[in-house]
């Protein structure tokens, strides 16, 4: 549980580090060079540890939590926060863990039970009333870029939770980051080429930033993650995740100075209230 909760914790600081990085440095750059970085850690503790080559039945699953974890939801985080506070993105992701069942239950030919769907949908009726509240009625695209990064989310941890069963969760996110190389390098070559002077002048906060969603929230939060649910069981280890949006809503006030609000708290309450029932439900196979 120890170890379960430490990985949380660095995932939690993910969207407050995020903010701090795009607001000196591009956020596509963010988005791809700290899945660069990670994969440089990734090759390195694979040649430590003198990993197997993936199977080729493996490779369409890695590909998977490569677009959805390594690239898809940095990316779409990265130009959210931007504009979007990341107390705001703090309740919006804490309907990730539902989604991710969700996700799996539909991936691996299960059948969700009935209370399943009705939290499902009550989770998904909140999220998108606080995001309607905060946003005067109406969806920004800072919002449904955050709903995009959700949905890239739970593919990602869905078909790597799967594959982690035969491979070992730290091989997975390691091979998924390396798989990764080939689309995002010449991407960040390209990008970062034109924004060097730029990228200089982008200040200890940014670099601060981009250094913790690339070392921490990349890589090493994912060794103590899958280290702790496989010695006390994914789903009873799987419930600190609850505590996500409220570490990061306080890593929004401790780093970035955005105020604790009431409503901010109270709609992350109601979210894992409804995700805490969902975990609990049926799903038959």
């Amino acid at each position: 549980m120890l170890l379960g909760l430490v990985g949380v914790a660095m995932f939690s600081l993910t969207l407050p580090f995020t903010r701090m990085a795009v607001a000196g440095l591009e956020p596509v750059i963010v988005a791809l060079g700290r899945a660069l970085v990670a994969a440089l850690l990734a090759g390195i503790w694979l040649v430590w540890k003198r990993a197997p080559l993936p199977p080729r039945s493996a490779l369409w699953p890695l590909a998977m939590v490569s677009l959805g974890c390594v690239i898809g939801f940095p990316w779409l985080t990265s130009v959210a926060l931007r504009s979007l506070p990341a107390s705001h993105g703090a309740v919006l992701v804490g309907i990730l863990p539902l989604a991710t069942a969700l996700v799996s239950a539909l991936r691996g030919n299960e059948k969700p039970s009935l209370g399943f769907w009705l939290t499902a949908l009550t989770g998904s009726a909140i999220v998108i009333g606080f995001a309607l509240r905060q946003s005067g009625g109406s969806f920004h695209q800072a919002d449904l870029l955050m709903f995009g990064a959700v949905a890239a989310a739970a593919v990602g941890y869905a078909e790597g939770g799967k594959l982690s069963r035969s491979m070992g969760g730290q091989q997975v996110i390691s091979w998924a980051l390396v798989l990764s190389v080939p689309l995002v390098l010449p991407l960040v070559v390209w990008l970062a080429w034109p924004q060097v002077d730029r990228m200089a002048e982008a200040g200890a906060r940014a670099w601060i930033g981009f250094a913790y969603v690339s070392v921490f929230s990349m890589f090493i939060g994912f060794f103590f993650w899958y280290r702790g649910m496989a010695r006390g069981g994914i789903a009873r280890v799987g419930q600190v995740q609850l505590l996500q949006p409220f570490m990061t809503l306080a890593g929004a006030w401790i780093l970035l100075g955005e105020p604790l609000e009431v409503a901010n708290i109270s709609f992350a309450l109601a979210v894992i209230a409804v995700v805490a029932i969902g975990r609990r439900m049926q799903i038959k196979r």
